[in-house]
């Protein structure tokens, strides 16, 4: 008859702690949300969130900013940005085949703006065709304002370059960036704006005539 009773109330405790078991199992810490590559190509969804690129050579760009991927850095382009800080500077280093970086006020490669510098956002993002990455030195933790658009696919950029957004349109405009490093003519960004904003482009800026020398327009009199 104890035995009997033992049982039974040591039965009892087991199904009593099974339910406070499973609990803890379930109480684990949960899995970090995973972010899709996919860069929605659509001008009209989060226009607020489609850097626009008017260039000096007669184009526009518009780049989708992905802040699922990189939210610091997202917010840094667009408060320099909104403060019209990219507006006049130039692709300092453009290589064929790889990319076209811009960003630097001093056009020199070696400068940025006077914010601080971001902490690194690394993700797994692929750095494919059109894909916009953040410029640093070789310490993780010092981007800041100068981002580059990639030609062609560079995997070994990803997970150390924060990867933070994707053109969407006007690729064959990036394609058409002087090259150089620094380019002897280079392309420059007229204005940069976010789409939602609705600023009209800006006329591209004309060149103007070669010079002509005296000895050019005697030579082209007619014979007598």
């Amino acid at each position: 008859m104890i035995r009997a009773k033992l049982s039974a109330v040591v039965l009892g405790l087991a199904l009593v702690a099974a339910p406070a078991f499973a609990q803890n199992k379930d109480a684990a810490t949960p899995a970090a949300p995973v972010m899709s590559a996919y860069v929605n190509p659509d001008v009209k969804v989060e226009p607020e969130n489609i850097l626009a690129l008017d260039l000096s050579n007669g184009g526009r760009v518009l780049i989708r900013l992905m802040p699922q991927w990189a939210p610091g850095h997202v917010e840094r382009i667009k408060t320099l940005v909104s403060q019209g800080f990219y507006n006049g500077i130039i692709f300092h280093r453009v290589i064929d085949g790889f990319m076209a970086q811009t960003g630097d006020p001093t056009g020199t490669g070696q400068g940025g703006s006077p914010l601080p510098d971001l902490k690194a956002e690394f993700n797994y993002m692929p750095h494919v065709r059109g894909s916009v990455s953040m410029a640093r030195t070789d310490q993780p933790d010092s981007a800041n304002s100068q981002f580059f658009i990639v030609f062609y696919p560079r995997f070994a950029l990803d997970h150390r370059y924060t990867n933070f957004g994707r053109v969407i349109a006007g690729m064959d405009q990036v394609d058409a960036i002087e090259r150089g490093e620094p380019p002897a003519k280079p392309t420059k960004i007229l204005q940069a704006s976010m789409l939602s904003e609705g600023k009209p482009r800006p006329p591209a800026p004309v060149e103007a005539p070669a010079t002509i020398s005296a000895d050019m327009l005697s030579s082209s009199k007619p014979a007598n």
